[in-house]
């Protein structure tokens, strides 16, 4: 097991469920509802678990990739990103299931996911996988999975501030 595998797998999943939104007639607000709530939560879930769990070690193992010159910078950027989909889903919760309001703020979600994903693909993963040792990346995905298994119902998510984030981190 390989804790960049995993986040990999829930990326997947991710896209899968936006997708799923998309197939769901706009008038059906009840499965509407139902898919985006799981979908939020994933999300959520997710964030935190990457918070948690990978982001400190990237801190540790990483040198930077991509477009990122430092580990510091990639984790720096992740934090940012993963407020921006907080806040949309928090936009979301504002507005009635399946009115235009909602559709808005699950589209920001929605882009502000892609780009962290595509990011976190390009940069923070591959950087883990090349410098982080096997093992150390198999115990994370341990904790990591269970983290995500033990609050698969939600968290109470709440946006970070990325340079304290970094400095509490060990950045």
């Amino acid at each position: 097991m390989d804790i960049t595998q995993l986040i990999l797998d829930d990326h997947h999943q991710q896209r899968r469920l936006f997708a799923l939104l998309d197939e769901i007639d706009r008038a059906d607000r009840e499965t509407l509802g139902l898919v985006w709530n799981q979908l939020a939560d994933f999300l959520e879930v997710h964030a935190e678990a990457e918070e948690r769990h990978f982001y400190p070690s990237l801190l540790r193992h990483g040198q930077g990739a991509g477009s990122k010159a430092d580990a510091k910078g990639e984790t720096i950027d992740a934090i940012s990103d993963h407020n921006d989909i907080r806040d949309a889903i928090a936009r979301a919760g504002q507005h009635e299931v399946g009115s235009d309001g909602w559709f808005d703020a699950v589209a920001a979600a929605r882009k502000a996911n892609s780009t962290h994903m595509g990011e976190e693909e390009r940069e923070s993963l591959a950087d883990f996988r090349r410098h982080a040792p096997l093992q150390a990346r198999h115990e994370l995905a341990v904790r990591f999975a269970a983290f995500e298994a033990a609050h698969r119902g939600g968290i109470d998510a709440r946006d970070k501030d990325p340079q304290a984030y970094v400095r509490r981190a060990g950045g």
